[in-house]
């Protein structure tokens, strides 16, 4: 099958050769990682600060105060005062499940967190008969006058069903929506065909009200069960979901061998994994691609080399004016950090930033600088703000 070397949408930046794979990180797609015309330190437009380290982080999140929530994978939530450099750990996390691809995940505030103290945290847990499976739990955070904390009151609001073996894959991304609602990114556990099975939650995008309750409006909700979450459906590997400007929602996902995608998410469609991809099975069994079944949603971008995606945001400061409106995409087996610009519903790679780590996660931070955590041990925590 011809493959095109890059994308749906048009403007990528060319590929100039392939590179041995970063073995580092079982979800680090397994592919080449792309040797692209990526702006090398001394070319970047920003200067990238070291600010903390961590073991294994995931995810992070503002605190209207400045300070910041990060997650680690082993099962840890840390503060960490940006003005003093303090961290301190938050008690009363959920028990993860640690290996492979799990642990802990994401973590997200209430919109309405200056009033309720309400976070979201996600989580891989164990299930019975050596099965795991992402869990989501909503929590008051109480912090203490030493910037430490604990989180009370844990409720588990949502779980991926059914839970299946194996270490890879779950998703867990978190957003809330301009609706108010809770948004899951729930990927398909290296099963395949649960991603087109209604009676289950994987592989499919899913929509909450923020008590874990179902909205009465969901596109499946008439058949009741697990299908009534589900918001779409036909998604591998979905490691990072956020809403634009006009309260669009967004999602990347990792490819199988090959074809990494970004994703407009359009109520009730079908992205059509396993049925269709612009990537292969790691076996090399072909995989038909996109424009083979035109009753799946296609993605605005594909990848292929992969960068291995991680972390989506959308940026709206004014540090880098130049950018508001772009998406950002933390680079694993790519080591870089990808700017995507856009034209109403279409995107394309606008630029790639070689950071020469794994990144993890991106955010926006209140100033509008950028924020990135690179992956792995002792991984570094950077603020990257405009060249003098």
């Amino acid at each position: 099958m011809t493959r095109t070397p890059l994308l749906l949408a048009l403007g990528l930046l060319p590929i100039l050769a392939t590179t041995a794979c970063n073995a580092a990180g079982p979800d680090a797609s397994g592919q080449k990682a792309p040797a692209t015309a990526a702006a090398s330190a001394d070319q970047r437009p920003f200067t990238a600060t070291e600010v903390s380290r961590f073991d294994q982080p995931w995810a992070m999140t503002f605190l209207p105060d400045g300070s910041l929530l990060v997650t680690e994978k082993r099962g840890k939530l840390q503060h960490l005062d940006l003005a003093s450099g303090q961290k301190h750990e938050i008690t009363g996390v959920p028990k993860v499940a640690y290996g492979g691809q799990g642990g802990f995940g994401d973590v997200i505030l209430h919109p309405d967190f200056a009033r309720n103290r309400v976070v979201y945290v996600s989580y891989a847990e164990e299930g019975t008969l050596d099965t795991r499976g992402a869990a989501v739990a909503r929590a008051t955070l109480a912090l203490d006058a030493n910037g430490g904390g604990q989180l009370k009151d844990l409720k588990v609001i949502w779980r991926q069903t059914p839970k299946v073996s194996g270490e890879g894959h779950y998703g867990h991304r978190l957003a809330f929506g301009p609706d108010g609602k809770l948004w899951i990114s729930s990927s398909e556990r290296q099963k395949f065909d649960p991603a087109q099975d209604m009676s289950g939650n994987l592989g499919k995008i899913i929509r909450l009200n923020d008590d874990g309750s179902l909205p009465a409006d969901n596109p499946f909700a008439s058949q009741g069960g697990v299908a009534a979450q589900v918001w779409s459906l036909g998604h591998r590997n979905v490691l990072g979901i956020a809403f634009d400007a006009s309260g669009k929602l967004w999602a990347q996902e990792m490819g199988p061998a090959g074809g990494d995608e970004l994703n407009l998410i359009v109520r009730g469609a079908n992205y059509g994994y396993p049925i269709v991809s612009n990537g292969d099975h790691y076996d090399g069994r072909p995989i038909p691609d996109h424009d083979t079944r035109p009753e799946f949603a296609a993605p605005k971008v594909t990848w292929n080399p992969v960068i291995s995606p991680a972390g989506l945001m959308f940026y709206s400061g004014s540090l880098f004016p130049q950018w508001k409106g772009s998406a950002f995409i933390g680079g694993l087996s790519s080591t870089s950090l990808v700017r995507v610009a856009f034209d109403g519903d279409s995107a394309r790679e606008a630029e790639r930033f070689n950071m020469g780590e794994r990144i993890r996660e991106v955010e926006q931070g209140p100033d509008g600088a950028l924020w990135l955590l690179e992956d792995g041990s002792k991984a570094r925590l950077l603020k990257l703000t405009p060249k003098a």
